[in-house]
């Protein structure tokens, strides 16, 4: 989910832990257990500091590693820790499980949108992505909004969150159903079907689809009920044998893109001083563009002396933007 919805869901988990009977005879304690909860709501998004090195690292390890079983370890002991050393009277067996719920609440609720996590590392490194809730569900936040209002006016938090708990955890499993009934319509309408990739939009009935068959993709929307297939590419796959892509398959751009990516296309473009490797997630379509991308530029003129002389990857939603991403070309030297 996005930031804003982990915040108040860890104030929405610090007011449940009110129905705790030892939590809400000891206002220390209680305190305490507020700030576990929207610290550890918070603190395996740390890896967003990433971004500011490059596009590439922060894609191949955002919710990540900082989502893996031991990572939700270390923070369910580490955050109570660090807030008990500043609080010793409070009970550190309560703070700890209310703390650590927090964390695996933060973990637990990412799974379900399209760019998922690798929550079950060390187990697996694959990636973990139910896709059927929005990265950011206005209906979910809006919820919590009201609840947090309530709660300002006087209402019993403990029995609030429960009942608003209990009607997210509805609107979960209809979306379950949503998106099980749109894949059951995808698999009858196309033959062979490898892969289905959903990813809902902030409008409810709208969902971006991207279908693999063994000869082509299909990339489309579903709008209440109705699918509908915009873009159709034929499904070519990497020629491992080309030098070119051989070199562009080292580059830590396109290392980080096919990491992350589950389901795309490539393509081979020729210039007089470099030929470009471009591939193209089909997740997600915008405006008849595809955003998420990556690249590389080989300078192929010296035989089998390849370099790559620039490389990308990133979201941009033009390719005049693109092109300014991307380092000018030096001038070949003929």
């Amino acid at each position: 989910m996005d930031t804003g919805t982990h915040v108040v869901m860890g104030v929405a988990l610090g007011g449940i832990a009110t129905l705790d009977p030892v939590v809400q005879s000891d206002p220390a304690l209680f305190n305490a257990v507020l700030i576990g909860t929207l610290v550890g709501s918070q603190a395996p998004d740390c890896d967003t500091v990433l971004k500011l090195k490059d596009n590439a690292t922060y894609i191949r390890h955002h919710r990540g590693i900082t989502h893996s079983v031991p990572a939700v370890l270390l923070w369910g002991l580490s955050i109570p820790s660090l807030i008990y050393l500043f609080t010793p009277e409070v009970s550190f067996l309560h703070l700890w499980l209310w703390t650590f719920l927090a964390v695996i609440l933060h973990v637990f609720v990412d799974i379900f949108n399209a760019y998922g996590t690798q929550a079950y590392r060390p187990f697996t490194n694959r990636w973990v992505a139910y896709g059927f809730i929005n990265t950011f569900d206005p209906y979910i936040f809006i919820l919590h909004l009201a609840g947090i209002v309530a709660w300002n006016l006087g209402a019993d938090p403990g029995l609030m969150w429960l009942l608003i708990y209990f009607v997210i955890a509805v609107y979960y499993v209809k979306r379950y159903f949503d998106k099980r009934e749109m894949v059951r319509l995808i698999n009858e309408n196309f033959d062979q079907v490898e892969q289905i990739a959903t990813s809902p939009t902030i409008q409810q009935n709208i969902w971006r689809i991207a279908i693999t068959t063994p000869t082509n993709y299909y990339v489309g929307r579903a709008e209440n009920g109705h699918i509908t297939i915009l873009d159709k590419f034929v499904n070519k796959p990497i020629n491992y044998e080309d030098p070119v892509v051989q070199k562009a398959l080292t580059d830590h751009n396109i290392k980080a893109f096919l990491s992350f990516s589950p389901v795309y296309r490539y393509e081979i473009t020729y210039f007089d001083e470099y030929t470009e490797v471009r591939f193209i997630d089909l997740r997600y379509r915008s405006k008849g563009r595809y955003p998420f991308v990556a690249l590389a530029q080989i300078d192929d003129e010296h035989g089998d002396d390849l370099k790559i002389l620039n490389s990308y990857t990133g979201w941009v939603f033009t390719e005049e933007k693109l092109q300014n991403k991307v380092s000018p070309i030096p001038e070949s030297k003929g």
